[in-house]
């Protein structure tokens, strides 16, 4: 865990014969917003509750700053969780709520005054301080969740799926303000999510788990345009996959031919599997591609999403290639449910991955 101020060493987790968290390692950096990415039942809640201290690991170490806390209960760790459903107390007034662990913790008078205000403010919530949590909109609650964990200063704050109970247009919103309010406060945030678009605009490197392991850990741009494994290019963003076999010039797919992708290293006749996001691929008229790269399909599906057109390909085979076209480009095209377009991308646009 060299460079990091928190982390797990080895750790493993089981309930019964289930193993939730698989030998673990990962390291936080001070000042960092970090994930916790992967669909339900992947660890990354278990893990979550072992640096809160609500479980204890079987093996492994939780490490703060070199010294092992894994034996800490989650009440001597200086850590804060804002949990999903915000858990906010319904008969107390915003103010209150954000000042409940401070009273619980001695702080009275003018300091707990002075923090409970500025914990207001940061949240741009100073007017709202004597309304109930009934009174306010789920942006605002949200906000009241966060102030109440920030309030006790701690130096890792844990974000348990911190906005899924949000609207897709305040959701979008409060991302902003997290990250923002991340990087005033100074506070190593770890959020656990499911939905890879918050983990890819929020964080600053994101662990994708699967079957309690950490499947790979990468920024948000190394995750995207290098998956490690077919895994992760399938959970983060959108993939075309094509199974086949290697050669030279790419992978070699039945009723398709040689697709193309670069090599890494794989032996050619070596069974693989190319990958390519569907804003790689190119359209245009069947006649106007030209060369060995270029194939045609018929337009079996068209999804308008504003600036962006989504484009279903039915390919040769029983294939299905998705690309994702520019309304500039679109424009130029012929776009109708039977129309046959050509389609091609850059050999260094696609990748070989693994399971």
């Amino acid at each position: 865990m060299s460079g990091g101020f928190v982390g797990l060493r080895g750790v493993t987790k089981r309930f019964g014969t289930v193993v939730a968290v698989d030998d673990v390692t990962i390291s936080l950096r001070e000042n960092e917003f970090f994930a916790l990415l992967g669909p339900s039942g992947c660890g990354k809640t278990t893990l979550l509750r072992l640096l809160a201290g609500f479980e204890t690991p079987d093996t492994g170490e939780i490490r703060l700053e070199g010294r092992d806390i894994a034996g800490l209960g989650a009440n001597r760790r200086p850590f804060n969780l804002m949990f999903q459903s915000y858990a906010l107390f319904p008969n107390y007034c915003v103010y209150d709520n954000i000042a409940y662990g401070l009273r619980r913790e001695g702080v009275r008078g003018v300091e707990l005054h002075r923090r409970v205000t500025e914990a207001l403010d940061m949240v741009g919530l100073v007017a709202e301080g004597r309304r109930r949590p009934h009174q306010l909109s789920g942006g605002q609650r949200q906000r009241v969740a966060l102030a109440r964990a920030l309030v006790k200063r701690p130096r890792l704050l844990l974000l348990d799926e911190p906005l899924g109970a949000l609207d897709r247009k305040l959701r979008d919103r409060m991302q902003m303000e997290l990250k923002r309010l991340q990087h005033e406060v100074g506070v190593t945030f770890l959020v656990v999510t499911h939905d890879q678009g918050e983990a890819l605009a929020l964080a600053d490197r994101i662990a994708v788990m699967n079957q309690g392991r950490i499947a790979q850990l990468g920024t948000a741009r190394e995750l995207y345009d290098r998956p490690a494994s077919r895994f992760v290019a399938d959970f983060i963003g959108e993939m075309n996959f094509f199974e086949g076999v290697v050669r030279a010039e790419g992978v070699e797919v039945p009723s398709l031919g040689i697709l193309p992708a670069e090599n890494v290293g794989l032996a050619a006749g070596e069974a693989a599997c190319l990958a390519v996001r569907p804003e790689q691929v190119d359209l245009a008229l069947a006649a106007t591609h030209g060369g060995s790269s270029a194939r045609a399909g018929t337009v079996e599906g068209l999804v308008y999403q504003g600036d962006v057109v989504k484009v279903h390909l039915a390919l040769a085979g029983g294939y299905c290639l998705v690309a994702r076209l520019g309304r500039a480009r679109a424009d130029t095209l012929p776009l109708a449910i039977g129309s046959v377009l050509s389609y091609r991308w850059a050999a260094g646009a696609a990748r070989i991955v693994t399971e």
